[in-house]
């Protein structure tokens, strides 16, 4: 006999623990408001999202964070952030990245700009053909629309 007398209309306690327990499997899953975008778990993710946590941190050649950022100095600080070790040039990003086609970028992703052989410039892309960047002297952190053709595409390993 159970410890628990059976009231007529009320749930067995075996029934409420399996209902905790499956609750407790499922995480978040049952609470739809409470689940996290699948995409900010990642470090491209992550790194996303601390580089829009930047917006209008003034450019200043050199600087990695936290409040003034060159380009590669801020893909470097958000991919830190993220958990992830990025080298502190953009070229030297581009060769630590794997490469991959503009079909297969996603956001969080490293765009690199170049001129001929040379990469001159790195930002993260946010989707929509659009990048989070630290673009020159004079300017702030924006996400900005991806105003040439000249580029390329490497995620973060």
């Amino acid at each position: 006999m159970s410890a628990y007398p059976r009231i007529p209309g009320l749930v067995s306690r075996a029934a409420v623990t399996s209902a905790v327990t499956a609750a407790t499997l499922a995480g978040t899953a049952l609470i739809p408001a409470a689940t996290p975008d699948a995409e900010a778990l990642t470090p491209a993710g992550k790194a996303l999202k601390v580089a829009a946590s930047k917006k209008g941190a003034p450019y200043q050649y050199g600087a990695a964070g936290p409040n003034r950022f060159d380009c590669s100095g801020l893909t470097q600080y958000s991919y830190k952030k993220a958990g992830k070790k990025l080298p502190r040039t953009a070229a030297a990003q581009y060769n630590r990245t794997k490469h991959i086609t503009a079909k297969s970028r996603k956001k969080g992703d490293l765009v690199f700009f170049h001129s001929g052989g040379s990469v001159y410039h790195v930002g993260i892309y946010a989707g929509d053909g659009r990048v989070w960047h630290s673009p020159k002297p004079g300017k702030t952190v924006r996400k900005e629309k991806i105003w040439t053709k000249s580029v390329r595409y490497g995620r973060v390993k």
